[in-house]
Order: C-alpha cells, then sequence, then structure tokens
C-alpha cells in the first residue's frame, strides 16, 4: 500500500514563557535523595550494630563477672570481707553473680538481692533477630526491674586454680545503664552519620552538578532559547566533545535543530511564495472568468468554425478556472480535529447515490446511445455491500468527505469507460488486528486504472491526478482526513488478480 507524504510543516512563531526556575532543581533534588540514601544505608546498618553493641556490653559483664567469681573461688578458706565482695560486684556493676560448673549452681556473691527480675537474656541461645528484638526492647521499652543474662563460660586463666570447671555465668544487673550506653551508642552513630552524609552528598553533588547537572541545564537553555526563535541560527547549539549519552545527544539536538532551522527557511520561502500565487490566481481567475463570458457568446454566432471549436474553448476554460479555485481553497483550509460519534455507516454509503452522475443500482441504467458510441452522460452504478448493523465511529462530516471525493474521481475515471464497467462498488467489514478493532472500507471499479506517475504521486497536491487538468487535492484531503482519524488510505492492487479498474482501502481504527 502506497502512503502519503509526511503531513505539511507550518511556521509558526512560537512565544515561549520566560523559564522559572523550580525552588528544589536538579542539584537539590540530587542532593537530597544522596543524604536519604546515606541515612538509609546507616540505618541499615545502624539495626544490627546496636544489636551487637549490646551483645559486647553484656559479654564484657558476664567476663568480669566470671574473673570476680573465680577471684572468690580461690580466695583462703575464711573468705574474703564483706566490703571487698561488695567492691568485686560494683566493678562488675552486677547485684548477683552466679556461676555453674561440674553439675552444681554457686551463688558466689549477693548485693541487694532482687525478688523479682524484668527479663532474662541469654547470650547462648541468643540469634540474629532476636539479638536486634532485644536492643531495641532495651531502648524502647526498658524495664524498671533488673535483667536477668546467662552466658557461656570461658576457659580459667592460666595460673588461676579453681576447684571446679565454669559451664555458664550468669549476672542479675540493673537494666539502666545498659540502655544508657546504648543510647549514646545510638546518638554517637546518628552523628557520625550525619557527617558521613554531608560530606558523601557534598561530594556527590559535586561531582552530578559538574558531570550531568550543567551539561542538562545547558541542553534545557538551548532548547529555551530555540524554540523561542528556531529561524535564529545563533540559536543552535555547538555540540560538546563528550562521548556519553550526552554528548551524542547534543550531536543529536544539533541535527534536529539545523534541520528544523532549514525547514522553517524554506516554509517561509513557500508561504511567501503561496502568497503571491494567491494573488496571481485572483487575478488570473478573473480574467478567465471574462473569457468564458465571451467564448459563451462566440458560442452562439453563426459560423461553423466558431461552432466547432467554441465549446472546445469553453470546456478549457472551465477546467482553467476550476483549477484556479480548487488551488485557492487547498491553500486557505485546514481541517479541524475530528469529532467522533457513533454512526450507521451503510445510510451515509447509500448518501453517495445523490452525486452527479451516480446513481444506485437497483434503479433503472440508462441505456446506451443507438449509434453505438459511447455516451459521457451515462451514469455510474453504486452498488453497495455492507452489513446493515455496521457501525463506525469517526467524525460523520469529514468521512462524508472523504466518500464524496472518491467517489467523484471514480465518475471521472469512467468517462470515457463501456456501459458495463460503469460501477462502483463499495464494501465495508469490521476486522481485529495488532490489539485493535479496525472497519475497512473499499471503493472499488473497473475503470482503465491509474498511470504510473499517479501512482507515484497518490496524495500529493497537484501531482497525484490521473486525469488531464486534474489538481489531485481530493485524494490529499482524503490522506489528511485519514491522518486526523490515526487512519490509513491506500491503493490495492487488483490487476495482479486479473482485475481491472482501482480500489481504494481506508481503515478506521476503532475504540474496543
Amino acid at each position: 500500500m502506497d502512503a502519503g507524504p509526511p503531513d505539511e510543516m507550518r511556521q509558526e512563531r512560537v512565544h515561549s514563557p520566560p523559564a522559572t526556575s523550580s525552588r528544589f532543581g536538579l542539584s537539590a533534588r540530587l542532593l537530597w535523595l544522596t543524604i536519604g540514601f546515606v541515612m538509609l544505608a546507616e540505618v541499615l546498618i545502624y539495626v544490627p550494630s546496636v544489636a551487637q553493641f549490646q551483645r559486647n556490653w553484656l559479654n564484657d559483664r558476664l567476663t568480669a563477672a566470671q574473673i570476680a567469681a573465680l577471684v572468690l573461688d580461690a580466695a583462703p578458706a575464711d573468705g574474703l570481707s564483706r566490703d571487698l565482695e561488695d567492691d568485686l560486684l560494683r566493678g562488675v556493676g552486677a547485684m548477683t553473680v552466679a556461676v555453674r560448673g561440674g553439675g552444681t549452681r554457686r551463688l558466689l556473691a549477693v548485693s541487694d538481692m532482687p525478688r523479682e527480675v524484668g527479663r532474662v537474656i541469654d547470650l547462648r541461645e541468643q540469634g540474629v533477630f532476636s539479638g536486634i528484638g532485644a536492643a531495641f526492647t532495651t531502648l524502647l521499652r526498658p524495664s524498671e526491674k533488673p535483667m536477668r543474662v546467662v552466658g557461656a563460660g570461658m576457659e580459667t586463666p592460666a595460673g588461676m586454680r579453681t576447684a571446679v570447671p565454669v559451664d555458664f555465668v550468669e549476672i542479675v544487673i540493673d537494666e539502666a545503664p545498659l540502655r544508657a550506653a546504648l543510647i549514646t551508642f545510638s546518638r554517637n552513630i546518628l552523628i557520625l552519620s550525619l557527617i558521613i552524609s554531608a560530606i558523601t552528598a557534598g561530594l556527590v553533588y559535586l561531582a552530578l552538578q559538574w558531570v550531568i547537572v550543567r551539561p542538562v541545564r545547558r541542553l534545557t537553555d538551548n532548547l529555551t532559547r530555540f524554540a523561542a526563535d528556531p529561524e535564529d541560527r545563533s540559536h543552535i547549539i555547538a555540540p560538546s566533545q563528550r562521548m556519553d549519552e550526552i554528548g551524542v545527544a547534543e550531536r543529536a539536538l544539533e541535527r534536529m535543530e539545523r534541520a528544523l532551522e532549514r525547514a522553517l527557511r524554506r516554509k517561509k520561502r513557500l508561504a511567501e511564495l503561496g502568497q503571491g500565487v494567491s494573488r496571481i490566481n485572483h487575478e488570473l481567475r478573473n480574467m478567465l472568468t471574462a473569457a468564458q463570458l465571451l467564448s459563451d457568446r462566440m458560442a452562439g454566432a453563426s459560423d461553423p468554425l466558431v461552432q466547432k471549436f467554441a465549446p472546445r474553448l469553453v470546456d478549457t476554460l472551465q477546467r482553467a478556472i476550476d483549477f484556479s479555485e480548487a488551488t485557492m481553497a487547498f491553500g486557505k483550509a485546514e481541517e479541524p480535529e475530528p469529532r467522533p460519534e457513533r454512526f450507521v455507516l451503510a445510510p451515509l454509503v447509500r448518501e453517495l447515490a445523490d452525486l452527479p452522475g451516480l446513481e444506485p443500482v437497483d434503479e433503472e441504467a440508462v441505456t446506451q446511445p443507438d449509434d453505438g458510441a459511447v455516451s459521457e452522460q451515462a451514469p455510474v452504478r453504486l452498488r453497495i455491500d455492507i452489513p446493515q448493523d455496521l457501525a463506525l465511529v469517526a467524525d460523520r462530516e469529514q468521512v462524508r468527505r472523504v466518500f464524496t471525493n472518491l467517489a467523484r474521481n471514480t465518475v471521472e475515471a469512467l468517462r470515457k469507460s463501456a456501459p458495463e464497467d460503469r460501477y462502483l462498488d463499495v464494501e465495508a467489514r469490521r476486522v481485529e488486528g495488532e490489539g485493535r478493532a479496525y472497519v475497512l472500507i473499499r471503493f472499488r471499479d473497473a475503470g482503465p486504472g491509474l498511470p504510473p506517475r499517479a501512482r507515484q504521486n497518490l496524495f500529493r497536491p497537484f501531482e497525484g491526478s490521473a486525469r488531464s487538468g486534474g489538481t489531485g487535492l481530493g485524494l490529499a484531503i482524503c490522506d489528511e482526513i485519514m491522518r486526523l482519524h490515526g487512519g490509513t488510505i491506500g491503493l490495492v492492487e487488483t490487476q495482479e488478480s486479473g482485475e481491472r479498474g482501482t480500489c481504494f482501502e481506508l481503515a478506521f481504527p476503532q475504540p474496543e
């Protein structure tokens, strides 16, 4: 299927509003994002760290308690004084110290034995997640009651003799010192995180500012200046020598701006030329109209030579006037945006029978003249093959214009055809394809077909006409309307299947 040319560009001066700086530009957003990500990383590091800190803190107390227990166990038979035992417990930070070894549990020291404990932490069975939970319980839900901590016993230091080995050590301590240590640790982590975040964010900000933000800002500033006046060559960006994606974008933007600037200059010259042609066309049409009036008067003369050539002259002048009017109408016309509506297709197609030179197939056909000559006044028979319930969602008036242009082209193409070849078949059906529904409509005739030059320039105004004196504007208008609907129009090759004539196919996309 032949595709029409791209839509003609229109030269419009764009008055862009002045660029306003955002309160939070790209640089500021990158800065805050970097700080946020670093803080998130620090939080992910802090969670297991605070659990490990609590474990280490408790292990230190258990180690000190076991050493104190070993000291008490190795004391002389008369034991240590009460004051010395209290000093040992205060150094450990425990209220009680108990060890288990040799199958027995011994309470070695007691200082203000609490009646009950708030919770128990057994470091021997504590895992990663349970340790995290215990640490945050200490931070967020501290208990006023002391806590009992149990840990595995360590090897007896060299040079210290003990009667039995130590299996585990347990102590009862106040939770407040542990919570205070965790708060201090958390505060230090927070301060360190803020310092690391600020340094990292500053370095990332400077790096991104130099590597990305400044080049992107240069691109946006250039786009704003170029959009304000695309015909000024000084606004075309000068690409850098960067080989990364930004360098590729700069070079692509330069090519695009240069191509657009050249296209706008050409369109400006064509627009100025079109204004001059319109004025010439207007004056020429007035002259041709006056010449046509004189030709009409000449047709009434009795001179045989005048009567022979006057109709041809009148016909030639009429075609020239039609060409002038069509040219001016096409230059002024601008198709509006479609206003889709749902309507039944068959009645709209049947309205084509009201056009001059067309008649529905069920009416009595005009007979061929007795002298055997082909009459150019014989109508073209309209044959419709469309389901009565087939509906189309499109702009009804624009669709009517497309159908009218195609039908008129068919009538003109069949002026010299034999009566049995003077017919226009209009077929339509709904199809599914590429995830969308389409209504396909075909206009088929049995005429002489299109010459090669017309096929090569289909849908090009003033170039795609198949008859002498034609403008080719009808098909150009059809192509523009179909593009506005998101559809296509193309020529279907029928000669390959042994058929004659021309067949145009229209595809209208339909909503689900």
